[in-house]
């Protein structure tokens, strides 16, 4: 993994990123967006969503952590936009998918182009980011989570009015997608250059060896935590709209504002996570936001329509606040495995968080949505575990140890 060549954050290139960010992970909305339609159009129950939703996220996650291993080694800029011309077919089989069996091949296909690309992006981030890590992956993750907060506007705006086919319109910001990764791509290509040139093309040694043991329960417990993060997110971006219909028995665009406002509190969490890691640690925020969240997440069953919306909001932000802090927690915890641990953070966890949503759906339809969605408010109390973390400073003595 090459190093920064510059301390310095070039923030043309993470904002450039972010924008790439935010339109690969809208396509990746586009799925969840369609649940309400696809539910009627193709006469689906909970236990086929909860499927659609583990195929797109085991798809987008099992292949991030081999990706990343695979740029460690060889750096690939041009994977970039080669992930959103699979994007753009994946929008394409969406709109004209006649059956369930095609539903799930389109959705594969869009779960493999994000795969192809958060990695490269989250290292991407890293390079341009100079000695503000914290700052440069809030700046990437919110373009992300930004695109994610798109989803209930999706349903609203496009799928509600014009069906399953409202997924063509998709291909046009794919267009848009990979011309932006094309200019991001040659960027990449030129800091590479300049690397090798200073004679950075070897990884710096691992810290595996000396601290291997503690360096492993560290990823352990940083994967538990995302995964129950995700996990409680999925019951809230899959589910969570169907138990407002059936509860408060609202129409589909206003269970959609709901959620969008979870989602639109996140990108506020998300932007302020890492700055603030970078003043107070990033130990600090990831224990602020998992436990800080899980009181609120815990109310959200509980109450009335008139609270469920400032709970969201906090939820939104609190819980959205360490995402993009965990990744570079880990990216210094093994600074010569970057791709690798990106794609292990981003999307490993996500994996197994597929695995909660289709066992969610299985339960829900054996059960009740309300029992479900009650006990997945506890999830975020597994942030507990981030206590057993090593401190920051621990870290950085264990990095001058090396150097």
């Amino acid at each position: 993994m090459l190093e920064a060549t510059n301390k310095k954050a070039n923030y043309t290139v993470l904002l450039a990123i972010s924008l790439a960010h935010f339109i690969n992970d809208a396509l990746q909305a586009v799925i969840p967006a369609s649940y309400p339609i696809l539910r009627d159009s193709l006469h689906l129950t909970y236990t086929q969503i909860g499927i659609i939703t583990f195929i797109l996220y085991f798809s987008s996650s099992v292949m991030q952590p081999f990706v990343g291993m695979f740029a460690d080694k060889r750096p690939t800029p041009y994977l970039l936009p080669i992930g959103m011309i699979i994007a753009l077919i994946g929008m394409l089989g969406l709109a004209f998918a006649p059956a369930y069996a095609v539903l799930l091949a389109a959705v594969g296909l869009v779960g493999v182009a994000s795969a192809v690309f958060h990695p490269e992006g989250a290292r991407i981030a890293y390079l341009a980011g100079g000695e503000r890590r914290g700052l440069a992956q809030s700046i990437f993750q919110v373009g992300g989570n930004s695109g994610g907060a798109m989803a209930p506007l999706m349903t609203a705006l496009i799928f509600f009015p014009f069906g399953q086919f409202g997924a063509v319109w998709f291909t046009m910001i794919a267009a848009i997608g990979m011309m932006i990764q094309l200019w991001v791509a040659q960027w990449y290509r030129q800091h590479l250059l300049v690397g090798q040139r200073k004679g950075q093309s070897k990884a710096p040694a691992s810290r595996f060896g000396q601290h291997e043991k503690k360096i492993k329960t560290a990823i352990i417990i940083i994967l538990l935590i995302a995964f129950a993060r995700s996990w409680f997110g999925a019951s809230i971006s899959t589910y969570f709209s169907f138990y407002l219909l059936e509860r408060f028995q609202m129409t589909v665009p206003e269970a959609q504002i709901f959620l969008f406002i979870y989602m639109g509190a996140g990108i506020i969490g998300t932007f302020f996570g890492g700055p603030l890691s970078d003043r107070i640690g990033r130990k600090n925020v990831i224990l602020l936001s998992v436990l800080g969240s899980a009181p609120f997440a815990m109310l959200l069953p509980h109450v009335g329509e008139i609270w469920v919306y400032p709970l969201l909001f906090l939820l939104g932000i609190i819980n959205h606040s360490s995402f993009s802090v965990t990744v570079v927690y880990v990216q210094e915890l093994v600074p010569g495995k970057v791709g690798t641990v990106s794609g292990l953070i981003t999307g490993l966890s996500f994996g197994l968080g597929a695995v909660g949503a289709v066992a969610l759906g299985g339960l829900i339809d054996l059960t009740s949505l309300t029992i479900v969605i009650t006990a997945c408010s506890f999830m975020p109390l597994i942030g507990a575990l981030g206590l057993l973390l090593p401190s920051d400073k621990t870290i950085r003595e264990w990095s001058k140890a090396v150097t």
